[in-house]
Formats: C-alpha cells, sequence, structure tokens
C-alpha cells in the first residue's frame, strides 16, 4: 500500500484508541515510520533501475515483516503498551494484500510470498481502501466533535 493510505489508516486507528502524546508517537512510528526502510532502499533501486518506475522491485526489509515482531513483542513488553503491535499488525496486513514479492522470515530463510487478495488488481484494493479510510476518519472526526 502507499504512505498515503498507511497514514490514513494509522490516523484513524489513533483516532479511534483517542491516542496522544507517547502512544500517538508509537502508533504512528509503527503504524507508517517502519516504511523508512525504503529511503534506505532507494540509493540501490537508483542504482539498479534509474528513475524508471519498475513495478516488483522489492523495497521491503525485515523492518516490515512478520519477522519483526520478534524485536516488537519484547518492546511491547518493556513499554507496557500494545499500541506498537496494533499499529505494525495494520500495516502489515495492509502491506500483504497487494501482491508483491514479501519475505515474511527475512532473514532467516528465503521463502517468498504474494500475500492475499492476488486475484484482485492492487489498484482497485488501493482506491477502495483509501476511499473507506477517509470516509471512516471523516466519520470518527465528526462523532468525536459532535459527541
Amino acid at each position: 500500500m502507499t504512505i498515503f493510505t498507511h497514514i490514513l489508516a494509522t490516523t484513524l486507528g489513533a483516532q479511534a484508541l483517542d491516542l496522544h502524546g507517547r502512544d500517538a508517537a508509537l502508533a504512528y512510528a509503527f503504524g507508517v515510520g517502519v516504511d523508512v526502510d525504503h529511503a534506505v532502499k532507494a540509493p540501490f533501486y537508483l542504482r539498479a533501475v534509474g528513475l524508471r518506475d519498475k513495478r516488483g522491485y522489492y523495497w521491503r526489509s525485515s523492518l516490515q515483516e512478520p519477522v519483526a515482531l520478534l524485536w516488537i513483542l519484547p518492546l511491547c513488553w518493556f513499554l507496557g503498551s500494545v499500541v506498537p503491535l496494533l499499529f505494525f499488525a495494520v500495516h502489515l496486513a495492509m502491506d500483504y494484500s497487494v501482491r508483491f514479492e514479501k519475505m515474511p522470515f527475512y532473514p532467516y530463510t528465503s521463502w517468498v510470498t504474494r500475500g492475499w487478495w492476488t486475484g484482485i488488481p492492487d489498484k482497485a484494493k488501493e482506491g477502495v481502501l483509501l476511499a473507506l479510510l477517509v470516509a471512516l476518519n471523516l466519520l470518527v472526526y465528526w462523532t468525536k466533535r459532535h459527541v
């Protein structure tokens, strides 16, 4: 999914759970911030592909794969908060709904999967989710302002 859908999903969750301060920062760190590996991999992409758009280029690292739970779960225990786990799980579910390659247990195994809902075009999934998230964010925002 794109950064926009991750931001909208995280904002929706933060609003719905009424998160503030540290918990809101954790929500955005694990709901959006785990995509920082794209910035790290950008120079490799530019070197390999250049400025053209190459669909399917492997942008991910173990930072946004299920194997990251090996450090996220102890972090949650240390912080006494389930917020990192919850928002990472939402991020992961969104990413695994698109057809690009994923390596769930990298670097421990090179097994590759395409996630779920591979029969539905990614642009359709992104569009529907984007519209749904915008509507839900507006609904939660309006409800919290008028209750």
